[in-house]
């Protein structure tokens, strides 16, 4: 059997690399093909991840860069398709739901090569969203759907997808946080910025909802004033940087870094006190180790982060920010339990599946 990956973005890199991993082990006569759309070009949010996470160098880079949506997505569907003529894989994965997920997806259909969608069914409900346009038409064209949450399932079955192609399987994210604990919780990451672990809050943004426009200016002076009450922590994504170049502030208060390697941001996010971010992917990383989460977006794609206690949707409001030291006096002082199948198995269980 011939599997083909396709990766393009930090997240992709995390939840792919547990299903890279175990399908290789089930089917070491087969052939593993790695497709890298350089979706994410930087080094410290890509090439680290594939050193950190023990993936096999990619056998294609299809180098597309940065653009807008409709430049980005045809850029991957002009380069992927050679490669998928060339390489003929039985089997097509794709994570997530970014412009590669998409491009991808869409590619292998129409060469009529099946494909597995890594993460299916969340739905934010927000169709201004470009990340819901890509999820939705994702699931609708592949062939295995792999679920981390009931409610994805329920969100397939609205949509009419056949059960037949709907597999809950876990969170292929909590495997690779799970198979790196013992390196994270060694990694002192907090010590080596000045910080005390339980005793900062950690900032991830980069949507351009918040980022590309004026509600980045108030966000950073809502941040410097909760710096005022505990120490904030922020590693800027390259996209936020930009804009914050153009913001007249010095950021007092505010300890800013380059993007950090997966190894070193999880040592952070385990020793925050709490985290704000508009990520998908953290409020499940939070939501798996207990940590409060704070998600700075009207809505989200994860609601089973809020159920589990763990995540509060603070809306597309910075002024909200001056509220997260009294919701964390609120804060139940035990963590919950994580949810159903984010175990650290998600990658055996779709291996099982691909393999079976």
């Amino acid at each position: 059997m011939h599997i083909l990956y396709v990766v393009g973005t930090r997240p992709n890199f995390v939840k792919t690399a547990p299903v890279i991993g175990a399908l290789r082990t089930r089917l070491p006569e087969g052939r593993h093909t790695i497709v890298h759309t350089g979706q994410h070009y930087d080094r410290l949010m890509s090439a680290v991840f594939l050193e950190e996470l023990g993936v096999p160098p990619p056998d294609h880079m299809l180098e597309v860069g940065s653009g807008s949506h409709a430049q980005q997505t045809a850029r991957v569907i002009e380069r992927l398709e050679p490669v998928l003529l060339a390489e003929e894989p039985d089997l097509v994965t794709v994570p997530g739901d970014v412009n590669s997920t998409l491009a991808a997806a869409l590619t292998a259909a129409k060469l009529q090569i099946p494909v597995a969608h890594i993460e299916s069914g969340l739905r934010s409900f927000d169709r201004t969203m470009p990340e819901e346009l890509n999820r939705i038409v994702a699931d609708e064209i592949s062939e295995h759907l792999f679920l981390h949450s009931s409610e994805a399932l329920e969100n397939l079955r609205a949509e009419g997808i056949a059960e037949e192609r709907m597999h809950f399987v876990g969170n292929t994210m909590i495997d690779t946080l799970v198979a790196l604990e013992d390196r994270f919780r060694a990694a002192g990451a907090a010590g080596r910025l000045g910080v005390e672990p339980g005793d900062f809050v950690l900032v991830t943004l980069h949507r351009p909802a918040l980022v590309d426009g004026p509600l980045l200016a108030e966000t950073v002076r809502q941040l410097a004033a909760l710096a005022r009450e505990m120490p904030v922590v922020f590693p800027v994504h390259p996209r936020t940087r930009k804009t914050m170049e153009a913001i007249e502030s010095d950021h007092p208060g505010l300890l800013l870094s380059e993007p950090l390697g997966y190894v070193d941001f999880l040592s952070l996010l385990a020793d925050a006190g709490a985290v704000l971010t508009d990520s998908g992917g953290i409020q499940e990383e939070t939501t798996y180790l207990g940590i409060p989460c704070f998600t700075l977006r009207a809505n989200t794609e994860r609601p089973v982060t809020i159920r589990a206690g763990t995540n509060t949707l603070l809306g597309l409001d910075p002024a909200a920010i001056a509220d997260i030291p009294a919701l964390l006096a609120r804060r139940p002082a035990a963590p919950p339990e994580p949810p159903p199948l984010w175990d650290g198995h998600a990658a055996e269980r779709i291996a099982d599946i691909v393999a079976g």
